[in-house]
């Protein structure tokens, strides 16, 4: 994407269904991290960097089985649609989190799309040494063995090949997306940090960055996914979850960072941490429970979007709060994202 010209100039947003103004943005300052990233990606990740420090794009998440019931139940609830759509690939042969839904995942992430929203997408990846479908607390619970991850994050290997298979599948459902030049913030193998999942809690560079470069090498250099704004997604620091930087694999093949925050901890020295973390960077809550609000968004500024987890929009959040947050002037809610 060229550098925008000093001052304030219009161009189409990451969807002809909205625009937006962007600032003044230095040359290098929101390239991606994929050099052959499609237009779309482009302007997506110029629009996080230009709203940041200004705006704060609302969201919410979706499981398999329910489509898009949970955006639907936010906007009427906040009286305007959220502007990030997310959903999950999900893992299980259930109703839930099916992956017998994942067609219809796209297609529905096309239709999105097409009305305004900016799509998020991720996948509880099934422990590699499984197949799916798999249940959560029997196989996205838990851990690797010290030796299965290392036979993991090693090419050539019975499991890293096992790992190539099934990330195959996702690359091959994300691939429709980039045929139909639609952008997705990408957030695999988020809350790294933490000690539930089996990819958590491996710091270093043999350990999640590994995991992580391994992915992005495959799905940008192998499937030639350039449609993807790569999110680095980890967990608010807490009693099992560690601090940030320890487990990020680095500015080249990060384009975002995203923090998880339940049980509204929300706190000032997290915000710090990330900001330090990011060098400029955009930065997002990928998961929230409850929603942060607008006087924590002005003193927090640089939070550009925030992603309500499905189910919490109607379960743990007051209706009045989540009308007031929406209505907010720094708010960016579906179709008319304009950063005035």
């Amino acid at each position: 994407m060229r550098n925008p010209s000093p001052g304030q100039e219009t161009r189409p947003g990451p969807n002809r269904n909205f625009r937006f103004k962007m600032g003044t943005l230095s040359t290098m300052s929101c390239l991606p991290v994929n050099p052959k990233a499609t237009p779309e990606a482009r302007e997506l990740l110029s629009f996080l960097y230009d709203v940041s420090g200004r705006r704060v794009m609302t969201g919410q998440h979706n499981v398999p089985g329910r489509g898009s019931a949970d955006s639907a139940e936010a906007a009427g609830i906040g009286g305007a649609y959220p502007a990030i759509w997310g959903q999950d690939f999900g893992f299980s042969a259930d109703d839930h989190d099916g992956v017998q839904f994942r067609d219809r995942i796209i297609e529905e992430a096309i239709e999105q799309h097409r009305q305004g929203s900016i799509v998020t997408l991720m996948w509880h990846a099934v422990r590699p040494t499984h197949d799916e479908p798999v249940t959560f607390k029997e196989n996205i619970i838990g851990s690797l063995t010290d030796d299965e991850w290392v036979e993991l994050v090693t090419p050539g290997t019975p499991l890293h090949h096992r790992w190539i298979e099934q990330t195959d599948v996702i690359a091959s459902l994300l691939l429709k997306l980039k045929e139909a030049k639609i952008p997705v913030l990408w957030r695999p193998y988020h809350e790294m940090n933490g000690d539930w999942f089996w990819w958590c809690d491996r710091p270093g560079p043999d350990g999640y960055e590994a995991l992580w470069r391994h992915l992005y090498y495959r799905f940008v250099h192998v499937h030639e996914l350039h449609n993807l704004v790569w999110v680095w997604n980890a967990n608010a620091p807490r009693q099992n979850a560690k601090p940030y930087r320890p487990f990020y694999p680095g500015h080249d093949v990060v384009d975002v960072l995203a923090t998880d925050v339940y049980n509204n901890d929300y706190q000032a020295d997290h915000y710090r941490e990330m900001l330090d973390l990011a060098e400029g960077k955009p930065i997002g809550f990928g998961e929230v429970g409850q929603m942060p609000t607008p006087e924590l968004l002005a003193k927090e500024p640089r939070w550009c979007w925030f992603m309500t987890w499905s189910g919490f929009e109607t379960r743990y959040n007051d209706p009045a709060e989540v009308r007031r947050l929406f209505s907010d002037p720094r708010s960016l809610n579906r179709p008319a994202m304009l950063g005035n």
